[in-house]
């Protein structure tokens, strides 16, 4: 699968500078972290920063289209061959393996979602319109329904691959607070929805 996120040694100083930032926004948030703190994270100079993304908006700006492009890489590894439930579990476990592979990606994802301001719903408006992009394509393919409004395909998708990562620590938290006995097993997350 394609990583948007390459190795240190591969990358530009723009690269670094945009990977630092997700790093540091999705471990403070970004309205705590400062353009300095992401440039001494990155090894870089304030000014290069501000060279490449002007202000903290631009620079969130291109951390979103970083974990759109994680999203969209996921999806795209999956072809649109076979049955449309064959076809959209793959790209859910496609999902669900990146998101495993870079907590960088989840802890961002929750915090834009969960803390969101109207600012900040960006990164929502992103992952919608590639999820609609998915929609069109599927339906193209003959692989999603057109009887059912698209709108509320977009909503499935996303609740399908968005709802785990955003209420899996709530499931956690609760467990470890129930003082679970040594045979007890957690249970699992699954989410589905209902029209």
């Amino acid at each position: 699968m394609l990583n948007p996120r390459a190795t240190r040694d591969d990358l530009t100083a723009k690269a670094r500078i945009r990977n630092a930032a997700m790093d540091l926004f999705a471990q403070q948030g970004a309205d705590r972290v400062s353009l300095r703190a992401v440039a001494a994270e990155a090894g870089v100079t304030l000014g290069l920063v501000q060279h490449h993304f002007k202000t903290k908006a631009g620079l969130r700006e291109a951390v979103d289209q970083l974990v759109v492009d994680y999203f969209a890489a996921a999806v795209a590894s999956v072809p649109a061959t076979g049955t449309a439930g064959e076809v959209a579990a793959a790209r859910d476990e496609a999902v669900r393996k990146m998101l495993h592979d870079n907590p960088a990606v989840v802890n961002y994802v929750r915090r834009a979602l969960l803390e969101p301001a109207e600012a900040r719903l960006s990164l929502l408006d992103a992952l919608i319109t590639l999820t609609r992009n998915e929609v069109t394509g599927l339906r193209e393919a003959g692989l999603a329904s057109t009887a059912r409004p698209e709108a509320n395909q977009i909503v499935w998708i996303l609740v399908r691959q968005l709802g785990e990562l955003l209420l899996s620590p709530m499931v956690d938290v609760i467990w470890e607070r129930t003082d679970p006995s040594a045979e007890a097993v957690k249970p699992s997350l699954s989410i589905s929805l209902k029209d």
